[in-house]
C-alpha cells in the first residue's frame, strides 16, 4: 500500500471513528467486545445515524458525497430515513481560479482561450465538487455555458473507490447485519455511476440522444451541444436563460400556462420512460427551466436511466397492473421479471400489498402521493433488492409527479400513465412487433442453416476419429437400443407442430432429426463398419 493510500485510509478511519461508525470495520477484538456491550446502543438502532452518516460523508469530500447522493436514491437498500437525510448532502467545493480554468480549457481544446472564444467570463456561474460552469461566447457568436472538470479529481475518486471497496468487502465479511445489503455490489454500481458522471463525453452523448427523441416536440427543449468544444473534461452547451420552477409556482401572471406546463412535464417524462426507454435520472425542480411560450427545458443530463425493449414492455405491464391494483398479477409479473423469488411467501406478500393498496387507494386519488415509496419499503422488508433502473424510475416519477401537481393540483397522474403503459404493454401481441420478431428470428435461423453443413461435417469427423463421446442414461451398447432411440427421435420430431419454423419445419423437429442422424452414424460405426 503506497503512502498516499495509507494517508487517505487513515483520514477515512478517523472520520468513521469520529461519527461512531468504527464498528463496521471490525478490526480489533476490542471493537468486537464493545459491539456486544449491553450498555452501548446498537449502531443500527441509533436514531441519529442518518444525520451522522450525512455529516461524515460531507466531511470526507467528493467521492463520499456522490456515494451519499446515490444512496439517497435507494431507500430500498438504506431505508427511507437515511435516504431522505442523504438527499440533503451539499455537493459544493471552493471554486478554482480563472487561471486554472484557462489552463484546463486550453489543454483540452488544444488552443488559446482567446482564439477559441470571443468572450469567456472570469467569474463562475456555479461550482461543485467535480466541476464548475462559466459563461462564454463562441467566435461564431453563440452564447454558451462551459462546464470544466477540476484538475486531479479523477485520481482522487479512483483512490477513494479502492478504499471504499476494501471497506465494503471487509464489512460484508465481518458484519452480518450489513451482509444482506450487499455493500460490494453497491460499490460496483457506484463505480460505474461516478465514472459516467466524470466523463463529460457521456453527458454530451446523452444530450444529443434525448434532443433527438424530442425533436418533433416544440414544447420540450434540450440545450444544444457544440462537439468541437467538448472533451471528457470540458462540455460546451447552449446557454439557457429561463425561469426556475419555484418562480413559476409562485407566479400569478398570465405569462405561464400552468395546466399546460403540468401536462408537458408529465407527458414528456412518460415518453422518456415508456416510449424511449431513456430517461432523466434526477428530474428535480432545479434541473428544469421554463422558457418563453411555456417551453420545458431539461438540464443536467449526466445521469440517465436506460431500459431495453424487453424490460420496457415488462415495466409497462407492471405499471398497468399497479394502477389497476391487481395484486396477484403484480406478484406474478415481478416473479416473471426475476425480481421476486419463486419461493417467496406469496400469501403474506399478497396480504401486505392488499393492505398497502387499501391504504393509498381507499379514496379516489389522482396521484401516487407516496405509494411508490411505500411499495419500495415493502420490498425492502421482504429482502428484495430491486434493479437500480426501477428505483431510479420510481424516484424520477415521484419527482415529476410533484412538479406536475405543484403546477396543476387537479392533474390526474394515473389517467396519464395507464394509456401510455397499456399501449407499450400491448406491443407484445402487436402484429408489427410480431413480424419484427419474426424477421430477427429469420436472420438467426438463416445463420443456423448456413452453419449446419459445417457443424455436421465436423461432428462426423470427430465421431470417426473417436474425439467425440456421448453419454446417455440408457444402454446404447446394442443395436436395439440405438434403433429405439433413433426411431423415437424421428417419430417425436415428426409429430411436433409448434414453435418457430425453418422451411416450414419446426426448429424443435429439425434438432431432433439432427440428433437422429448423429446417433445413426454412431450406430453404423459401432455395429456395421467395425
Amino acid at each position: 500500500m503506497d503512502k498516499e493510500t495509507k494517508e487517505r485510509l487513515r483520514e477515512i478511519r478517523l472520520a468513521i471513528k469520529k461519527y461512531g461508525f468504527d464498528e463496521i470495520l471490525g478490526q480489533t477484538a476490542k471493537s468486537k467486545i464493545r459491539k456486544n456491550d449491553e450498555d452501548r446502543p446498537s449502531l443500527l438502532l441509533d436514531d441519529e445515524i442518518p444525520v451522522k452518516l450525512r455529516m461524515m460523508l460531507q466531511d470526507l469530500g467528493t467521492t463520499f458525497i456522490k456515494l451519499g447522493q446515490l444512496l439517497s436514491t435507494r431507500p430500498d437498500i438504506v431505508g427511507e430515513k437515511i435516504a431522505n437525510e442523504l438527499a440533503n448532502l451539499q455537493d459544493d467545493n471552493p471554486a478554482i481560479t480563472y487561471e486554472q480554468v484557462k489552463a484546463i480549457v486550453e489543454r483540452e481544446l488544444n488552443g488559446n482561450i482567446d482564439d477559441l472564444f470571443e468572450d469567456f467570463s472570469k467569474q463562475h456561474l456555479a461550482t461543485a465538487s467535480i466541476g464548475q460552469v462559466h459563461e462564454a461566447r463562441l467566435i461564431t457568436g453563440e452564447r454558451v455555458a462551459v462546464k470544466i472538470q477540476k484538475e486531479g479529481i479523477t485520481d482522487k475518486i479512483d483512490l477513494d473507490l479502492r478504499i471504499l471497496k476494501y471497506i465494503a468487502n471487509r464489512a460484508d465479511k465481518l458484519n452480518s447485519n450489513l451482509r444482506k445489503i450487499n455493500l460490494p455490489g453497491i460499490m460496483d454500481e457506484f463505480d460505474r455511476s461516478i465514472h459516467k458522471e466524470i466523463d463529460y463525453n457521456n453527458e454530451f452523448m446523452n444530450m444529443q440522444r434525448i434532443e433527438l427523441n424530442f425533436e418533433d416536440n416544440p414544447k420540450v427543449h434540450i440545450p444544444a451541444t457544440y462537439g468541437k468544444y467538448c472533451t471528457s473534461k470540458v462540455l460546451t452547451m447552449e446557454f439557457i436563460d429561463g425561469t426556475k420552477l419555484n418562480d413559476v409556482y409562485a407566479s400569478t401572471s398570465d405569462e405561464f400556462d400552468k395546466k399546460l406546463l403540468a401536462k408537458t412535464v408529465l407527458d414528456s417524462y412518460l415518453q422518456q420512460l415508456f416510449i424511449d426507454g431513456f430517461f432523466h435520472g434526477d428530474p428535480h425542480p432545479g434541473n428544469i427551466l421554463i422558457l418563453e411560450d411555456n417551453v420545458l427545458c431539461y438540464l443536467d443530463l449526466g445521469m440517465m436511466g436506460f431500459f431495453d425493449e424487453k424490460f420496457k414492455r415488462e415495466l409497462s405491464e407492471v405499471m398497468v397492473l399497479f394502477v389497476d391494483q391487481d395484486v396477484d398479477g403484480l406478484i406474478n409479473q415481478l416473479m416473471y421479471m426475476d425480481i421476486l423469488d419463486y419461493d417467496i411467501d406469496t400469501s403474506t406478500l399478497r396480504r401486505d400489498m392488499n393492505d398497502l393498496f387499501g391504504r393509498y387507494f381507499g379514496v379516489q386519488l389522482n396521484r401516487f402521493d407516496g405509494v411508490l415509496e411505500a411499495l419500495l419499503k415493502l420490498m425492502q422488508e421482504y429482502g428484495v433488492i430491486l434493479p437500480n433502473e426501477v428505483v431510479t424510475m420510481a424516484r424520477g416519477l415521484s419527482m415529476i409527479e410533484a412538479v406536475a401537481h405543484n403546477l396543476d393540483p387537479e392533474i390526474d397522474v394515473f389517467a396519464s400513465i395507464k394509456p401510455v403503459a397499456t399501449q407499450i404493454a400491448k406491443q407484445r401481441v402487436n402484429p408489427k412487433e410480431f413480424l419484427r420478431g419474426k424477421k430477427s428470428s429469420a436472420i438467426l435461423y438463416g445463420h443456423m442453416i448456413q452453419a449446419l453443413p459445417r457443424l455436421l461435417t465436423r461432428t462426423i469427423h470427430k465421431i470417426d476419429n473417436e474425439e467425440l463421446q456421448f453419454k446417455f442414461e440408457v444402454d446404447i451398447t446394442d443395436k436395439v437400443s440405438i434403433i429405439a432411440l433413433v426411431s423415437a427421435l424421428i417419430v417425436g420430431s415428426s409429430i411436433v407442430s409448434f414453435g418457430p419454423r425453418i422451411f416450414d419445419i419446426p426448429v424443435i423437429s429439425l434438432i431432433g432429426y439432427i440428433m437422429a442422424i448423429i446417433l445413426s452414424i454412431i450406430g453404423m460405426k459401432k455395429f456395421v463398419l467395425r
